[in-house]
């Protein structure tokens, strides 16, 4: 096999990137006509991180957060998308998305390989500012979807009050200022009949 230069490993990686689009998750749009991708996801992620970066919790490098929410999901290439409410799968989610980070990550050139894989397990962590608002975003995003496409995959889950509540933590964290919205957010959800009890 002959080897491939830096610019051919750019794009090849820029290549496997377009697969991302063909990744569906559970939550719908917040119109409900569709499944959104994990492309669009992290898109949606990445303008939400601009408009709102005043309200982490502490002053965040968004140009950081950006290219964090922009590879968080790569991995899902591989592995693929795990429900955020799923018992059975999230078992084995951790060890699928590390190989699949490996794969991804290693196939361009040495120090953006590097750079990108450490972003993306900066966000698996969760410690620094920056981590905790680019999960915050992640928590929010899915939350407002669900709501605003009444229930939709809450429902076809049967997820309940008590899941969605500990899923929001992050947001807590990351976004303090946000919390009292989604405590909002989450009993008009409850009293509609979106989540269970």
């Amino acid at each position: 096999m002959m080897t491939m230069t830096r610019l051919e490993q750019q794009l090849a990686f820029c290549k496997e990137l377009d697969r991302l689009k063909g990744v569906l998750r559970q939550s719908l749009l917040m119109d409900a006509s569709r499944r959104e991708n994990s492309a669009e996801h992290s898109w949606h992620l990445a303008t939400m991180a601009i408009l709102l970066a005043e309200y982490a919790a502490v002053p965040v490098d968004v140009t950081r957060v950006l290219k964090m929410l922009l590879v968080h999901d790569v991995v899902e290439i591989d592995a693929g998308d795990t429900f955020a409410y799923d018992t059975v799968n999230i078992e084995t989610q951790h060890a699928r998305e590390q190989q699949a980070a490996d794969r991804l990550f290693g196939t361009l050139p040495s120090e953006q390989g590097t750079e990108l894989r450490a972003l993306w397990n900066e966000f698996e962590e969760r410690t620094t500012p920056e981590s905790q608002y680019a999960n915050a975003l992640d928590r929010l995003q899915p939350l407002m979807q669900n709501f605003y496409s009444g229930g939709a995959s809450w429902k076809k889950h049967q997820v309940t009050h008590e899941q969605v509540m500990k899923r929001m933590e992050a947001v807590k964290i990351g976004m303090p200022e946000v919390w009292p919205f989604v405590l909002k957010l989450l009993d008009e959800a409850a009293k509609a009949g979106f989540v269970l009890y």
